[in-house]
């Protein structure tokens, strides 16, 4: 046993070096490119937060992969440094194919109300901001992008089953709501942003008679007199109704969504520096996840979430068939303790729902030491431990039911449902194998008990385990033996040359006592207490 956790712990420190050595890279490497600086173009007062001319320090965040909420708290966690350094241009870094809405959403919440106030965001696309990556860049006040950049895409999908219908709808409607509150708040045009979510729009562009500029609009919905003010004739289709609007980086400059194209990092300082006649501080520090957040974002992944069930639930069962504590019951609780503590950190598990699955756990030791053979008080725990990982999947209050509000909500229920799902049908598929072969094997007979085969007369075949090798012997009712390890109920005790797993019913019974054999019911061996001579 010790050697096996030695080793635990051994493999377990070799992968944060490795992690925390060789995950980040290099974070002051930019590539060797020539800058296209871009011509400074004026925007709408009130759109940058007013920066006194002079020399200002800024901060590269890196937001790459899925969006998730454990990379919403890493964003909040390193955007509070940033400012809390002083640092008055915070530029996020995006490069991601998207992921969960909902933490998307909470990201774009926070770029809008809490950051925006304190400090100029910026979203620096590197090679794409596809889906929910869209969403957050719109958050932010300023989009500068490298050439061949792509932006938009962020039709709603679900893992549940098709959106159609008022379903659709309904998703679709939150969504283009966040787009149109970022539109306004940062000065994009509304309908291109409202055409990356939504296949059935068309949007035409059209000049202002009075000031020459460029307009985008949605045919059913421009008014009269919005018309009248534009030169119709001439009118552009840019999106048509069977498509999602997804840009370039040449073409988003184009249409106004991002400020301008760069060629590399130092050109999007420089067109900054220009535009707002400041001086960013060189250099500019890289803030990358740490290995612990990246850590707790790949133990939220549906198949790591399914591999920790599967080993929490199989220590469970192996401990029920196995009288003691032992090290299934060991890994049982080292992975629900991975579980609710990386829900905790992202903020998807509150306090009831962790004591909730903690009740569950102490039921089901209550059944294991205190209480003989598996009834009320175990069922009673698996229904805590199960309720308690599903009720994790929600964001809740403590004083709310776990129980999804939305679409959205649903969507991220069923992402995170799908990784426990997987990992309790494949506990099952397991221990059907487990039961039926790991006892042949003699090495891992202390691990399972076989179950009885009867035998001539009251005899039954049970496994135990003999020092130095584990054999089978007979053993029957009524013989006397020497306690080995104290029964609470559960231990071990000596007939013979024999050690067998067995429980005592009634009372504890400390080592050196002498027991009897009075039931083999199964794989269970039932012992009482002789009284003294």
């Amino acid at each position: 046993m010790r050697k096996i956790i030695a080793k635990l712990i051994v493999i377990s420190a070799a992968l944060t070096f490795v992690i925390s050595t060789f995950g980040q890279g290099d974070p002051n490497f930019e590539p060797n490119l020539p800058i296209k600086l871009e011509p400074v173009k004026t925007l709408d007062s009130g759109q940058v937060p007013s920066i006194s001319s002079g020399q200002v320090k800024a901060a590269r965040i890196v937001c790459e992969g899925m969006i998730d909420n454990g990379l919403y708290e890493s964003i909040k966690r390193r955007t509070e440094e940033a400012i809390a350094e002083g640092r008055t241009y915070i530029i996020y870094e995006i490069d991601t194919y998207g992921g969960l809405v909902i933490s998307a959403d909470a990201i774009c919440e926070y770029l809008l109300f809490e950051v925006a106030n304190r400090a100029n965001t910026v979203a620096y696309v590197t090679k794409k901001a596809i889906s929910a990556g869209a969403m957050i860049s719109v958050s932010c006040e300023d989009i500068i992008m490298l050439e061949n950049t792509t932006i938009g895409d962020c039709a709603p999908m679900s893992m549940g089953a098709e959106l159609e219908g008022v379903e659709r709808e309904k998703t679709e409607s939150f969504i283009r709501a966040v787009f149109d509150r970022a539109a306004e708040k940062n000065k994009y045009p509304q309908a291109l942003l409202r055409a990356m979510v939504t296949m059935q729009l068309k949007i035409y562009r059209a000049k202002d008679i009075e000031t020459d500029e460029y307009v985008f609009f949605e045919e059913e919905r421009l008014t009269s007199a919005e018309a009248n003010g534009l030169d119709m004739a001439n009118k552009e289709l840019i999106v048509k109704d069977d498509e999602i609007l997804t840009l370039t980086a040449s073409r988003a400059e184009e249409y106004g969504i991002a400020r301008a194209v760069v060629r590399n990092f130092e050109g999007a300082l420089k067109f900054l520096e220009v535009r707002d006649s400041v001086k960013i501080e060189r250099p500019v520090p890289v803030r990358h996840t740490n290995w612990s957040e990246e850590l707790v974002r790949f133990i939220n992944s549906p198949a790591v979430m399914g591999v920790l069930v599967l080993l929490a639930f199989l220590g469970v069962y192996m401990e029920l068939n196995t009288p003691g504590l032992g090290l299934p019951g060991l890994i049982a609780v080292l992975c629900f303790t991975i579980i609710v503590g990386s829900k905790f950190l992202i903020g998807m598990a509150n306090w009831i729902e962790v004591a909730i699955l903690v009740l569950g756990i102490i039921l089901l030791l209550i059944e294991f030491f205190v209480i003989p053979g598996f009834g009320v008080t175990g069922l009673a725990g698996i229904f805590c431990i199960i309720f308690g990982l599903f009720a994790m999947l929600v964001k809740n209050a403590p004083s709310e039911i776990p129980w999804p509000q939305s679409e959205l909500a649903w969507d991220e229920f069923y992402n995170g449902a799908l990784g426990m799902l997987i990992g309790f049908f494949s506990f099952m598929i397991v221990a059907f194998f487990v039961t039926r072969y790991l006892p042949k094997f003699g090495m891992f007979t202390g691990l399972s008990l076989s179950p009885a085969i009867a035998k001539k007369g009251d005899e039954n075949e049970v496994s135990m385990t003999i020092a130095p090798q584990a054999i089978e012997q007979q053993i029957s009712i009524g013989v006397a033996g020497e306690v080995v390890t104290p029964l609470r109920p559960a231990g071990r005790a000596r007939f013979g040359e024999a050690i067998v797993d067995v429980t005592c019913e009634g009372e504890f019974v400390d080592s050196g006592d002498k027991v009897e054999i009075i039931k083999i019911k199964g794989n269970r061996v039932v012992v009482r207490k002789l009284p003294e001579a």
